[in-house]
């Protein structure tokens, strides 16, 4: 990968690059013949080499071309290119090619040892030179996720006043109600197929941040270009800004956003009806709109609503619910029985992790039980406890899950007392799998379940190193954020599953897009689970994984579009 290359692999490079590449044009007195076309003549800008295929056209010229960030390759012009444009004079003399860039932003990328200026580094990139940036994620998709989504996504956003450079995407606020198909009509781009939008008030584990959480659609997007494909001028980051209860930020002189608290109920209603009718009068009705880090109480009402009217999704409740349920298939692998054998506990009753309950239903419906059969070897335990029949203010959501059973407190005593195979946690308490859950866990268990999926790594149930030591290597445990890999001291060596959303959202996007489907049903989600374990080896599984190695993800992504 670019992020490790040798000193002698980086001096071959740029040697090649000075011998066959690189073109110093010291006293070039005219232009060759030809090379100057008439002043609004498009010409073609070359992306790949010699190959037209990467090419676009174009009728901007100088300075437009060097700060539009869809154009500039930086100093990777030609020098027909550059008389064409109108940008000989404006770039330094020498000619770099894209790979001897990636190299130089990667020493730069290397110097800096704090995630959050790492973050600021590649947006700044993305903003300046879109190709370059993209050609960097995919060169080593494992060292810059982390980056660009969680866990320093959400650094990135909590510290937005800081890191905003330039604005990014389209910011929409409650005031603007009855002018959306207007500020639409501001975008550049006519040819948008994929939305990602969020209110910013459940930005990952973090809670509100308001407008502070357009950090999440502009990460989310640059991840459906990287590992799905997905052209980045398709696609549209937006933020609703309908306020914030965060009192942090309304006192913050720094903040963004509309600086009152979040407006609610029908004016917010009308705000949501506006928003998804005027995307879908502009870009058709089958432009794909993801919903992204929305509050429980919205989060579900607005999926239910919308999602037969038009071609949305939630990746909060069904992208996780995908990726952990990939997981969980991956890991009956190992301890080679079915789903129906298993017994699940959720430390958490929100999105996540109804969704996943549901997808897990639908998954044991497969394997011959009735919806009602398998909801009753799922538990979930809340902020109240343990969820059973009989207790007061559960909503429609949680009382599937209610059983006969006498109320218990702490997750503790849920798994001391249920004795479940597998336990995933989705609240966002850090530590919440505390030492005696996981011993009792592997207890019980040959090989216990123990998926600590919060994010960001700051809210993760527990860590890699906690679940493989206390369960002395026979925990099968994934994770929302990456961990590094584990060594016990009988020398085994695991790799710790990361149950990414990125797993699914790219792909399934990609055959969204792809096929112009127009609802996309639970079933997708489904089959994208069942895609990504299959693809998980024998060989991956002895190492600890329960999902492809991030490096391949733009195969998976293409795998899953081409099965939906």
């Amino acid at each position: 990968s670019m992020n490790s290359l040798p000193g002698r692999a980086a001096l071959s490079l740029c040697r090649r690059t000075a011998a066959g590449e690189m073109r110093v044009f010291a006293g070039s007195s005219g232009h060759p013949a030809g090379c100057m076309p008439a002043p609004l003549q498009a010409v073609r800008v070359c992306h790949s080499g010699t190959s037209r295929k990467g090419s676009v056209s174009t009728k901007k010229r100088g300075y437009d071309i060097t700060r539009n960030p869809h154009l500039n390759k930086g100093m990777a012009f030609t020098l027909e290119e550059r008389l064409q444009l109108g940008i000989h004079g404006l770039l330094p003399p020498c000619f770099l090619s894209q790979d001897v860039q990636v190299l130089r932003v990667m020493k730069s990328y290397e110097i800096r040892t704090n995630p959050l200026d790492k973050y600021i580094l590649l947006m700044t990139l993305q903003d300046r030179n879109e190709k370059l940036f993209y050609r960097l994620l995919t060169s080593d998709i494992e060292e810059f996720m982390p980056i660009v989504y969680t866990p320093t996504v959400g650094l990135a956003c909590q510290q937005y006043g800081l890191a905003f450079r330039r604005p990014r995407g389209l910011f929409i606020t409650i005031h603007d109600r009855g002018h959306i198909a207007t500020m639409l009509n501001s975008w550049p781009e006519e040819d948008i197929k994929a939305i990602v939008v969020t209110d910013g008030e459940r930005i990952l584990g973090l809670g509100d941040l308001g407008s502070y959480g357009m950090g999440i659609p502009v990460g989310k997007l640059a991840l459906y270009t990287a590992c799905g494909g997905v052209q980045p001028q398709q696609c549209l980051p937006v933020l609703l800004d309908v306020g914030t209860d965060n009192q942090a930020l309304l006192d913050d002189p720094l903040y963004i956003g509309v600086k009152h608290k979040r407006i609610r109920g029908k004016e917010y209603d009308e705000l949501i009806d506006e928003f998804m009718q005027a995307v879908t009068d502009k870009y058709g009705m089958n432009c794909l709109i993801q919903f992204e880090d929305f509050a429980n109480s919205n989060a579900f009402r607005i999926l239910n609503k919308y999602r037969n009217r038009y071609c949305t999704f939630n990746d909060d409740i069904q992208g996780t619910a995908s990726v952990a349920v990939a997981g969980i298939l991956g890991a009956l692998k190992i301890t080679k029985n079915k789903l129906l054998d298993h017994t699940f506990v959720f430390q958490g009753a929100g999105e996540a992790a109804l969704g996943i309950a549901h997808l897990l239903i639908m998954a044991m419906a497969k394997e011959g039980v009735t919806k009602e059969e398998a909801a009753k070897r799922i538990w979930m335990v809340d902020s109240k406890g343990l969820i059973v029949k009989g207790r007061g203010h559960l909503n429609h959501e949680k009382e599937e899950f209610a059983h006969e059973h006498p109320h218990l407190k702490t997750l503790e005593e849920v798994v001391h007392v249920i004795k479940p195979t597998a336990i995933i946690g989705v609240a966002a308490i850090a530590g919440a799998f505390t030492e005696k859950i996981i011993k009792d866990m592997a207890s019980f268990n040959e090989r216990p379940i123990i998926f600590a999926l919060s994010n960001p790594t700051s809210k993760a149930e527990c860590t890699a190193e906690q679940c493989y030591k206390l369960t002395e290597g026979r925990g099968i445990f994934a994770s929302g954020s990456p961990f590094n890999k584990v060594t016990l001291a009988d020398g085994r060596t695991f790799y710790p599953g990361q149950g990414n959303n990125a797993y699914v959202f790219p792909g399934v996007a990609l055959g969204v897009i792809a096929c112009g489907v127009r609802h996309i049903s639970d079933d997708i989600f489904l089959t994208t689970a069942e895609a990504i374990a299959d693809m998980v080896t024998e060989e991956h599984l002895a190492e600890g994984r329960l999902y492809p190695p991030l490096n391949t993800i733009r195969e998976v992504s293409f795998k899953i579009a081409v099965k939906v």
